[in-house]
């Protein structure tokens, strides 16, 4: 018997590799083409503006495919929910347990909403959409699957890791991304299976798009120990300025429901309206943004040009994202903080503090400094910098630059963008789901309130049992005396309808 538990707790990692594998070629040749008709719709529309120079009049028939888009992707947000901005945190809802939704309905809505709203020129991000759309073929093919539980929710997180490696040909930091920011666990079989299906996307995206990095930048010096503290300086001006992002990102919604007689599933009209003078003046900039930070390696803008720009970019951006509209904040986050780098690079030359052949560098670690800072997700920026841009060199100052970011905003109050995104969307817990039981996967850190405890002395949520713990290789099933340590993944069983309370009970419990 027991070698026959043995023979079957053998083939699980295996069997579930192959299935991760699977989502990800699904998902990378989803949002492959999902990225390539964005590429395409957005040429367009600037040649299109381009064009309206010599006839105006086609000015008014932008304002009718305005008001068409936003009545068509309006009736879908109308429809399901779940396919409004970035995607992001509904994926991340979905893995706590605090929400969940049928697949193919959003899929096919985010998919087609995506493209109208982010290939109009509209200042989105892909990725967020990318993600969505991933973890989305990952419940879809555990629908397939009849999978339930742990082994459904390894094929969401499998499937959003490959939305992401798919959008950015980023597979290392896209499975990262999904331990630190999505899924908030780094238990083996979540990242063996997020690994597998991020590579198994990347090798379908680079098929589709070839092997140059998606934002690659040539570099001109090294950074010298002695010009540490203009990167110090640099991390604590993107912190600041990354609140403030975070700050406004989350009441914009709000100033937009003041609107008079204005359907919030409406709302993408005003953007449609506001962006004719950006698009008449200035095409280049509309969309994600990648296109402007590519375009630093032939041009580099002056200071008040690179501040005009951060301007639009930064008010745009949350025009953009505050109407609802399928689009996500990941890449217009990393254009911003390219630009901030520009811009602090100029003011440092202008100064004589550094050389001008520094300029590249700056850009490229104020990406890192700038998302880290929003997202509060460290280790993801620097290894996403390091992929997209395709240089080994900076690890060191997006290291340093990134740690700066992040403990600026968590001293000024901030939170993961994307967990307080989710907080404004979801009730504590799923009506309708009682008697139906599952896992919560915890991991003890190092310093948290319930290292060094016994079982017994551990206030443990209600509706909940401790029915494993793993250490090592080893796992078994605890008693009142056993004594819990840091690195311990805890297996709590709960009523399905508690999860998400007792999800955020153990965080508190097991988090330092």
């Amino acid at each position: 018997m027991k070698q026959e538990q043995l023979r079957q707790h053998d083939w699980s990692r295996p069997i579930a590799v192959a299935r991760a594998a699977g989502v990800g070629i699904l998902a990378g040749g989803v949002v492959g083409c999902f990225r390539f008709v964005i590429q395409l719709g957005l040429s367009q529309v600037q040649y299109f503006f381009g064009l309206a120079h010599q006839r105006p009049w086609l000015l008014l028939v932008w304002m009718v495919v305005g008001v068409v888009i936003t009545l068509i992707v309006g009736r879908w947000m109308k429809q399901v929910p779940e396919i409004k901005g970035s995607g992001i945190p509904e994926v991340e809802g979905q893995l706590m347990g605090a929400l969940d939704y049928k697949w193919w309905p959003v899929l096919w809505r985010k998919f087609a909403g995506g493209i109208l709203g982010i290939g109009s020129g509209l200042f989105l991000g892909r990725e967020g959409p990318s993600i969505q759309l991933g973890a989305t073929i990952g419940q879809g093919f555990a629908a397939s699957q009849r999978l339930a539980g742990t082994d459904r929710r390894l094929m969401i997180a499998s499937g959003a890791a490959a939305g992401l490696a798919a959008a950015f040909n980023a597979p290392i930091a896209s499975s990262l991304f999904v331990l630190e920011e999505v899924y908030h666990n780094f238990s083996t079989m979540v990242w063996i299976t997020a690994l597998t299906s991020a590579v198994c996307s990347n090798f379908v995206s680079t098929v589709l798009f070839g092997l140059k990095p998606v934002l690659y930048m040539p570099y001109g010096h090294m950074f010298g120990m002695k010009s540490y503290w203009v990167l110090i300086l640099l991390g604590l001006f993107l912190g600041v300025l990354g609140r403030l992002y975070q700050v406004v990102l989350l009441r914009v919604g709000d100033w937009y429901a003041k609107i008079p007689g204005l359907p919030s599933q409406y709302h993408a009209i005003v953007a449609f309206l506001l962006m004719m003078p950006i698009a008449w003046w200035l095409p280049q900039t509309l969309g994600g943004g990648n296109a402007i930070i590519v375009g630093f390696n032939h041009l580099m803008p002056g200071a008040l040009s690179l501040l005009g720009l951060f301007v639009l970019r930064f008010v745009f951006s949350m025009v953009s994202y505050g109407t609802g509209l399928p689009g996500g904040i990941f890449l217009p986050i990393l254009t911003l903080g390219a630009i901030l780098g520009g811009l602090f690079g100029q003011v440092m030359v202008s100064l004589h503090l550094i050389a001008p052949s520094y300029l590249p560098d700056f850009i490229i670690v104020a990406m890192a400094g700038y998302f880290a800072g929003i997202s509060k997700a460290p280790f993801t920026a620097i290894l996403l910098i390091t992929e997209m841009v395709g240089t080994l060199q900076h690890l060191m100052p997006l290291a340093v630059v990134s740690l700066v970011a992040y403990l600026t905003v968590d001293g000024l109050g901030g939170a993961p963008i994307y967990e307080a995104l989710l907080d404004r969307k979801v009730r504590p817990s799923i009506p309708g789901l009682l008697g139906a039981t599952d896992q919560v996967e915890m991991a003890v850190f190092e310093g948290s309130s319930i290292d060094g405890l016994q079982v017994r002395q551990v206030n443990w949520p209600k509706h909940s049992l401790l029915t494993g713990v793993r250490r090592g290789g080893k796992v078994w099933v605890p008693n009142g005396d056993t004594i819990l340590h840091a690195g311990d993944l805890i297996v709590v069983t709960v009523d399905r309808s508690q999860r998400a309370d007792v999800y955020r009970h153990l965080q508190l419990l097991a988090q330092s």
